[in-house]
C-alpha cells in the first residue's frame, strides 16, 4: 500500500504564498495535486511525472508551480499570488497511468485558506 503524507497547508492573506509537500512511501510515476472547495467539484490543480513533465489547470497557470524530488519521492506545490478562490482542501494523489487524471492513491488532504 502506497502512503502519501501531505504538509504545508494553512491560512494566508490574498497575494501571499504557501508551499505544499507530499511525501510518497515509494517511487511512483505520476503525482498529482487536486483540490476541493465546499460545494464544488474536485479540481485537478497540477500534475508531474517522474520524468518532469507537468500540466496545470488554467486557473493556476502562472501562479502555481509543481515540482518533485525523485530522490525523496516528494512532490511540492508552490502557490504564489494566492486568491480567496484558491481556498480548498488540497489532496495529493499518485498513480502509474499516462493519463494524468487516473490515480490510485490519495493523501489525507490539507486545508488551504486564503483570506481577502
Amino acid at each position: 500500500q502506497v502512503q502519501l503524507v501531505e504538509s504545508g497547508g494553512g491560512l494566508v492573506q490574498a497575494g501571499g504564498s504557501l508551499r505544499l509537500s507530499c511525501a510518497a512511501s515509494i517511487s511512483i510515476f505520476r503525482m498529482v495535486w487536486y483540490r476541493q472547495a465546499p460545494g464544488k467539484q474536485r479540481e485537478l490543480v497540477a500534475t508531474t511525472t517522474r520524468g518532469g513533465s507537468t500540466n496545470y489547470a488554467d486557473s493556476v497557470k502562472g501562479r502555481f508551480t509543481i515540482s518533485r524530488d525523485n530522490a525523496k519521492n516528494t512532490v511540492y506545490l508552490q502557490m504564489n499570488s494566492l486568491k480567496p478562490d484558491d481556498t480548498a482542501v488540497y489532496y495529493c494523489a499518485a498513480g502509474f497511468s499516462s493519463n494524468y487524471d487516473i490515480v490510485s492513491y490519495w493523501g489525507q488532504g490539507t486545508q488551504v485558506t486564503v483570506s481577502s
